[in-house]
Protein backbone atom coordinates (compact mmCIF):
# COMPACT_ATOMS: atom_id res chain seq x y z
CA UNK A 1 0.00 0.00 0.00
CA UNK A 2 1.53 2.94 -1.30
CA UNK A 3 1.47 5.64 1.87
CA UNK A 4 2.68 9.72 1.89
CA UNK A 5 3.71 10.09 6.18
CA UNK A 6 3.77 13.78 6.66
CA UNK A 7 4.50 14.62 10.44
CA UNK A 8 0.74 14.37 12.06
CA UNK A 9 -0.80 12.07 9.52
CA UNK A 10 -0.51 9.88 6.63
CA UNK A 11 -1.89 9.71 3.42
CA UNK A 12 -2.71 6.52 1.59
CA UNK A 13 -1.89 7.32 -2.03
CA UNK A 14 -3.15 4.65 -4.09
CA UNK A 15 -6.55 5.01 -5.74
CA UNK A 16 -6.54 8.89 -6.34
CA UNK A 17 -5.49 9.68 -9.98
CA UNK A 18 -3.45 12.55 -9.07
CA UNK A 19 -0.44 11.73 -6.16
CA UNK A 20 0.68 13.63 -3.38
CA UNK A 21 2.82 16.39 -5.10
CA UNK A 22 4.28 19.48 -4.24
CA UNK A 23 1.90 21.87 -5.70
CA UNK A 24 -0.72 20.81 -2.94
CA UNK A 25 1.79 20.48 -0.18
CA UNK A 26 2.50 24.42 -1.36
CA UNK A 27 -0.75 25.51 -1.30
CA UNK A 28 -1.84 23.99 1.99
CA UNK A 29 1.00 25.21 3.50
CA UNK A 30 0.63 28.61 2.32
CA UNK A 31 -3.22 29.15 2.03
CA UNK A 32 -3.80 32.49 4.10
CA UNK A 33 -6.33 30.89 6.80
CA UNK A 34 -9.95 33.36 7.10
CA UNK A 35 -10.65 34.47 10.67
CA UNK A 36 -14.15 34.28 11.88
CA UNK A 37 -15.30 37.29 13.95
CA UNK A 38 -16.27 34.98 17.01
CA UNK A 39 -13.12 32.36 18.52
CA UNK A 40 -15.88 29.64 18.61
CA UNK A 41 -17.26 30.27 15.35
CA UNK A 42 -16.39 27.34 12.97
CA UNK A 43 -14.92 28.09 9.50
CA UNK A 44 -16.32 26.70 6.90
CA UNK A 45 -13.86 25.44 4.47
CA UNK A 46 -13.99 23.72 0.63
CA UNK A 47 -11.35 21.79 -0.84
CA UNK A 48 -12.20 21.54 -4.77
CA UNK A 49 -11.03 18.60 -6.35
CA UNK A 50 -9.15 17.04 -2.97
CA UNK A 51 -7.51 13.73 -4.43
CA UNK A 52 -6.01 12.33 -1.69
CA UNK A 53 -7.32 15.03 0.44
CA UNK A 54 -3.82 16.30 1.51
CA UNK A 55 -4.57 19.89 1.09
CA UNK A 56 -7.49 19.48 3.31
CA UNK A 57 -5.52 17.86 5.97
CA UNK A 58 -3.10 20.80 5.85
CA UNK A 59 -5.65 22.87 6.61
CA UNK A 60 -7.19 20.98 9.22
CA UNK A 61 -4.03 20.60 10.96
CA UNK A 62 -3.43 24.45 10.60
CA UNK A 63 -6.65 25.82 11.75
CA UNK A 64 -8.02 24.06 15.05
CA UNK A 65 -11.87 25.71 14.33
CA UNK A 66 -12.04 24.28 10.65
CA UNK A 67 -14.62 22.06 9.32
CA UNK A 68 -13.47 20.97 5.80
CA UNK A 69 -15.45 19.60 3.18
CA UNK A 70 -13.14 17.89 0.25
CA UNK A 71 -14.77 17.65 -2.87
CA UNK A 72 -13.97 15.06 -6.04
CA UNK A 73 -16.04 13.95 -8.82
CA UNK A 74 -13.81 10.96 -8.94
CA UNK A 75 -14.75 7.63 -7.14
CA UNK A 76 -11.23 5.88 -6.00
CA UNK A 77 -10.37 9.63 -5.06
CA UNK A 78 -13.53 10.82 -2.78
CA UNK A 79 -12.86 6.92 -1.22
CA UNK A 80 -9.57 7.70 -0.86
CA UNK A 81 -9.93 10.64 0.58
CA UNK A 82 -12.18 9.95 2.87
CA UNK A 83 -10.15 7.09 4.52
CA UNK A 84 -7.46 9.24 4.89
CA UNK A 85 -9.46 11.75 6.92
CA UNK A 86 -11.08 9.38 9.21
CA UNK A 87 -7.56 8.07 9.77
CA UNK A 88 -5.98 11.60 10.62
CA UNK A 89 -6.64 13.36 14.31
CA UNK A 90 -8.63 15.65 13.28
CA UNK A 91 -11.74 12.95 11.84
CA UNK A 92 -14.63 14.86 13.27
CA UNK A 93 -13.49 18.15 11.17
CA UNK A 94 -13.15 16.67 8.18
CA UNK A 95 -16.05 15.59 5.27
CA UNK A 96 -15.36 13.45 1.73
CA UNK A 97 -17.75 13.60 -1.00
CA UNK A 98 -18.24 12.09 -4.50
CA UNK A 99 -19.79 14.96 -5.99
CA UNK A 100 -19.03 17.82 -8.94
CA UNK A 101 -18.44 21.56 -7.49
CA UNK A 102 -22.05 22.40 -9.27
CA UNK A 103 -23.42 20.03 -6.61
CA UNK A 104 -22.28 21.47 -3.40
CA UNK A 105 -24.66 23.85 -1.91
CA UNK A 106 -23.63 25.89 1.28
CA UNK A 107 -21.45 29.21 1.86
CA UNK A 108 -17.50 29.09 2.41
CA UNK A 109 -15.26 31.46 3.86
CA UNK A 110 -12.18 30.18 2.21
CA UNK A 111 -12.60 27.79 -1.36
CA UNK A 112 -9.20 26.59 -1.99
CA UNK A 113 -7.90 24.26 -4.71
CA UNK A 114 -5.09 22.75 -7.09
CA UNK A 115 -7.18 23.29 -10.08
CA UNK A 116 -6.64 21.01 -13.42
CA UNK A 117 -4.62 23.31 -15.75
CA UNK A 118 -4.17 21.79 -19.36
CA UNK A 119 -6.36 23.02 -21.74
CA UNK A 120 -5.22 21.43 -24.74
CA UNK A 121 -2.61 19.34 -24.30
CA UNK A 122 -2.91 15.52 -25.36
CA UNK A 123 -4.94 13.41 -23.12
CA UNK A 124 -3.75 11.32 -20.55
CA UNK A 125 -4.19 7.18 -21.91
CA UNK A 126 -5.10 6.89 -17.86
CA UNK A 127 -8.87 8.18 -17.74
CA UNK A 128 -8.79 9.21 -14.25
CA UNK A 129 -5.57 10.96 -14.99
CA UNK A 130 -7.21 12.97 -17.82
CA UNK A 131 -10.16 13.51 -15.05
CA UNK A 132 -8.19 15.03 -12.59
CA UNK A 133 -5.84 17.33 -14.79
CA UNK A 134 -8.09 18.76 -18.34
CA UNK A 135 -9.94 21.58 -17.37
CA UNK A 136 -12.87 20.03 -19.28
CA UNK A 137 -13.87 18.85 -15.45
CA UNK A 138 -12.93 22.20 -13.58
CA UNK A 139 -11.01 25.38 -14.29
CA UNK A 140 -9.88 28.19 -12.52
CA UNK A 141 -13.19 30.00 -14.47
CA UNK A 142 -15.48 27.42 -13.03
CA UNK A 143 -14.16 27.88 -9.24
CA UNK A 144 -14.41 31.73 -10.07
CA UNK A 145 -18.26 31.39 -11.15
CA UNK A 146 -19.06 29.13 -7.59
CA UNK A 147 -17.27 31.37 -5.83
CA UNK A 148 -19.45 34.65 -7.16
CA UNK A 149 -22.69 32.51 -5.21
CA UNK A 150 -21.11 30.57 -2.56
CA UNK A 151 -17.97 32.38 -0.94
CA UNK A 152 -18.61 34.24 2.13
CA UNK A 153 -18.00 38.23 1.47
CA UNK A 154 -15.13 38.32 3.83
CA UNK A 155 -13.60 34.94 2.21
CA UNK A 156 -11.32 34.08 0.05
CA UNK A 157 -10.56 31.61 -3.12
CA UNK A 158 -7.34 30.10 -3.03
CA UNK A 159 -5.60 28.54 -5.93
CA UNK A 160 -1.98 26.93 -7.30
CA UNK A 161 -1.71 27.11 -11.19
CA UNK A 162 1.11 27.49 -13.59
CA UNK A 163 2.59 30.92 -13.65
CA UNK A 164 1.45 31.07 -17.45
CA UNK A 165 -2.33 31.64 -16.40
CA UNK A 166 -1.64 34.25 -14.55
CA UNK A 167 -2.67 36.88 -16.86
CA UNK A 168 -5.61 35.37 -17.88
CA UNK A 169 -6.99 34.27 -14.39
CA UNK A 170 -6.92 37.82 -12.77
CA UNK A 171 -8.29 39.29 -15.68
CA UNK A 172 -11.55 36.66 -15.39
CA UNK A 173 -11.24 37.57 -12.00
CA UNK A 174 -11.28 41.34 -12.54
CA UNK A 175 -14.82 40.44 -14.59
CA UNK A 176 -16.43 38.76 -12.07
CA UNK A 177 -15.71 41.60 -9.17
CA UNK A 178 -12.37 39.26 -7.46
CA UNK A 179 -8.93 40.99 -7.25
CA UNK A 180 -5.87 39.17 -6.10
CA UNK A 181 -4.80 40.12 -2.16
CA UNK A 182 -2.01 38.02 -2.17
CA UNK A 183 0.46 36.05 -5.09
CA UNK A 184 3.28 33.67 -3.77
CA UNK A 185 5.05 33.06 -6.81
CA UNK A 186 7.23 29.90 -6.57
CA UNK A 187 10.76 29.39 -8.62
CA UNK A 188 11.99 25.51 -8.56
CA UNK A 189 15.71 27.25 -8.75
CA UNK A 190 16.98 30.74 -8.25
CA UNK A 191 17.87 31.36 -11.97
CA UNK A 192 14.40 30.20 -13.79
CA UNK A 193 11.14 31.91 -14.07
CA UNK A 194 8.20 30.98 -11.48
CA UNK A 195 6.70 27.73 -12.26
CA UNK A 196 3.73 27.72 -10.33
CA UNK A 197 2.21 31.09 -8.37
CA UNK A 198 -0.58 31.03 -5.49
CA UNK A 199 -2.92 33.23 -5.86
CA UNK A 200 -5.25 34.58 -2.87
CA UNK A 201 -8.78 36.24 -4.27
CA UNK A 202 -11.16 38.26 -2.40
CA UNK A 203 -14.45 40.33 -3.62
CA UNK A 204 -13.48 44.31 -3.76
CA UNK A 205 -10.25 46.33 -4.88
CA UNK A 206 -7.38 46.08 -2.59
CA UNK A 207 -3.46 45.86 -1.88
CA UNK A 208 -2.02 43.28 -3.24
CA UNK A 209 0.76 41.14 -1.39
CA UNK A 210 3.75 39.54 -3.54
CA UNK A 211 5.69 37.45 -2.19
CA UNK A 212 8.33 34.72 -3.75
CA UNK A 213 9.92 31.36 -2.77
CA UNK A 214 12.75 29.41 -4.56
CA UNK A 215 12.63 25.70 -3.59
CA UNK A 216 15.92 25.05 -3.97
CA UNK A 217 19.15 26.47 -4.13
CA UNK A 218 22.86 24.88 -5.07
CA UNK A 219 21.81 21.51 -4.39
CA UNK A 220 19.78 22.38 -0.95
CA UNK A 221 16.03 23.22 0.22
CA UNK A 222 15.91 27.34 0.78
CA UNK A 223 15.58 28.19 4.37
CA UNK A 224 12.05 30.29 3.20
CA UNK A 225 11.11 26.74 1.41
CA UNK A 226 11.88 24.84 4.20
CA UNK A 227 10.26 27.21 6.97
CA UNK A 228 7.03 27.12 4.57
CA UNK A 229 6.77 23.40 4.86
CA UNK A 230 8.32 22.70 8.76
CA UNK A 231 5.01 21.36 9.82
CA UNK A 232 4.39 18.72 7.55
CA UNK A 233 7.16 17.42 5.73
CA UNK A 234 9.32 14.57 8.08
CA UNK A 235 12.91 16.13 6.57
CA UNK A 236 12.06 19.85 7.32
Amino acid sequence: MGVFRFKKFEVINERSAMKVGTDGVILGAAVTLPVTEKAAAATRVLDAGTGTGVVALMIAQRCENAMVIGIDIDAGAAAEASMNFSNSPWKDRLEARLQSLQETEGQFDLIVSNPPYFDSSLENPDPGKTLARHTGTMSYRTLIDYAVEHLDEEGSLSMILPSDRERDLLRYARMNGFYPARILRIRTVPHKEPMRFVVELRQGRREMEEEEVVIQEKGRYTERYTDLVRDFYLWA
